[in-house]
């Protein structure tokens, strides 16, 4: 009997020391100042975060992902201003000695294209849906270079990233990127991080967020962690929680 009480305490122990670490690791913050903060969360993924005044909401902060892989850049979502585009590739180029091989803005709100036209300068090539293409026309801003359909893949370093559009959910085109070397699956606003409310629905298919979150999990169920487009990252209780908060 007294093993069985050891045994299940050592137990205990290594869930409390797996479950500390997931955290250090999550709040590994590498660069911070007054507009942009960012966190290491595997070998080769970050969370850029940035902040977005707003008349609604107050200043809200906004994360993109960050994909560093031999010396290779991916970014997805820009920050709102140009000042803090600056910022960030000075940052991804002169800190980690990277090249910038593509930003990808995952639907048409400011806060995930706001600061385009700083990466074009730079001749950054940008990819998006033609959906959001279509909707960045209509809105009159500046228009990613690329566009694709439903899927679109692409290499940095030696490993895979991947967009899709499965469904509409915060807005009509938005998209995610994976990240399949570290499991790494960035839901931008199409996931809510835990606690968070239902947030701006301007946009929004609100009968099709569900099940558009549920299309996520069920093709991206290998997924290690989740970064929501606002909030604290975590694992797949954020598609979870995001797809019951929807059914409500």
């Amino acid at each position: 009997m007294k093993n069985y009480f050891y045994s299940i305490g050592v137990i205990l122990l290594f869930l409390i020391i797996v479950s500390c670490k997931k955290e250090i690791d999550a709040s590994n913050e590498v660069y911070s100042s007054e507009t942009l903060k960012l966190k290491q969360l595997t070998d080769n993924v970050y969370v850029h975060a940035t902040f977005l005044d707003t008349e609604s909401w107050g200043k809200v902060a906004c994360n993109g992902m960050l994909v560093i892989d031999n010396n290779e850049a991916v970014v997805f979502d820009t920050p709102s201003e140009n000042k803090v585009a600056k910022e960030l590739i000075t940052w991804i180029e002169n800190q980690k000695k990277a090249t910038i091989k593509a930003v990808i803005p995952t639907h048409f709100h400011v806060d995930c294209l706001g600061s385009l036209e700083v990466f074009h300068r730079k001749e950054i090539p940008s990819y998006a849906s033609l959906k959001t293409i279509k909707l960045v026309k209509e809105q009159g801003t500046i228009i990613p270079l690329h566009g694709f359909h439903n899927n679109f893949e692409l290499k940095v370093g030696k490993n895979k990233i991947t967009c899709e559009f499965l469904g509409e959910g915060h807005t009509k085109d938005n998209i995610i990127g994976y990240y399949s070397k570290d499991k790494v699956l960035f839901g931008g606003c199409l996931v809510k991080t835990l606690k968070a409310k239902k947030g701006n629905l301007a946009d929004a298919n609100v009968k099709e967020w569900a099940n558009t979150v549920n299309a996520v999990k069920a093709k991206y169920k290998d997924a290690k962690w989740v970064i929501p487009g606002h909030g604290n990252e975590g694992d797949t209780s954020l598609l979870n929680y995001t797809i019951a908060l929807f059914k409500k």
